[in-house]
């Protein structure tokens, strides 16, 4: 096995002609837990998009898992390559239990007789025996949905785990609630990569690496001492300390109306 999980090179995107992702360089050894951060805009979700497949993107550079390229197939094969994505807002599957959800993504991965005993030492592990035969995240409070998605990756055993804004929405206690079942979760055999605006989930994690993307790019990369200089003094310390001038805003065209004011003639 390479000892590589997630292995990114050179990747940028754009959308409608504006580019967002400009050149994502990032390293994820099997085992390891790293976090990106960044500012609103500096392209963390994009990144997320382009490596589980989201369309509308144009998309340039490489992206590998386990040392085969993901960006040239479709978002069902990097499934079953070994990705996973845990969702900002999970979604809610009524009519379908957990349990039997679990059962058919089990088939589809091709590991239908294991998935019997991996529910049974996940379940206990996450607290979830009362979730097992309910709807899939139905009436479930924003801790539970986050945490029933953690419990669905600790039994499904991807590669890579892709944990989008997962503190997003949720009250303190749940953030810890949600960081021990990250820590619960990992695993020798699968990188874990956190999306995140903030600081305060990383109090309860030890992640390997921590990154900051800003403008399309990540900017730094260091060990838990980066996520304290942020809460210090936030992502404006950090653009001063790199020299990295905040981007122009692009300039809006007027739309018809703002050519007419209630005073036409004045200059």
């Amino acid at each position: 096995m390479t000892s590589a999980a997630l292995l990114i090179r050179d990747v940028r995107a754009s959308v409608g002609g504006t580019a967002i992702l400009k050149g994502v360089d990032l390293e994820v050894p099997f085992g390891e837990f790293h976090a990106i951060m960044g500012p609103n805009g500096s392209g963390k979700s994009t990144l997320c998009h382009v490596l589980t497949g989201k369309e509308d993107y144009v998309v340039e550079g490489s992206a590998e898992l386990g040392g085969t390229e993901l960006l040239d197939k479709s978002i069902t094969d990097r499934a079953r390559l070994g990705l996973m994505q845990g969702f900002q807002y999970p979604t809610e599957i009524a009519g379908v239990g957990l349990r039997e959800f679990l059962e058919e993504v089990a088939d589809e991965r091709a590991i239908p007789d294991q998935i019997e005993a991996r529910l049974a030492a996940s379940a206990g592990k996450f607290d979830m025996e009362p979730f097992l035969d309910r709807a899939v995240n139905v009436d479930l409070s924003g801790g539970e949905k986050k945490r029933s998605e953690i419990f669905q990756m600790a039994v499904l055993a991807p590669k890579v785990a892709i944990l989008d804004e997962i503190d997003s929405g949720l009250d303190i206690d749940a953030v810890r609630e949600v960081a021990e079942a990250v820590e619960a979760m990992r695993s020798p055999d699968m990188a874990v990569v956190m999306i995140t605006h903030y600081s305060r989930i990383l109090r309860y994690l030890t992640p390997d690496r921590i990154h900051v993307m800003m403008n399309g790019r990540i900017v730094e990369s260091g060990g838990p001492e980066l996520a304290h200089e942020l809460e210090d003094g936030g992502y404006e310390a950090l653009r001063q300390r790199l020299g990295i001038e905040v981007p122009a805003a692009p300039a809006r065209e007027k739309v018809v109306s703002e050519y007419f004011t209630d005073t036409p003639f004045d200059v």
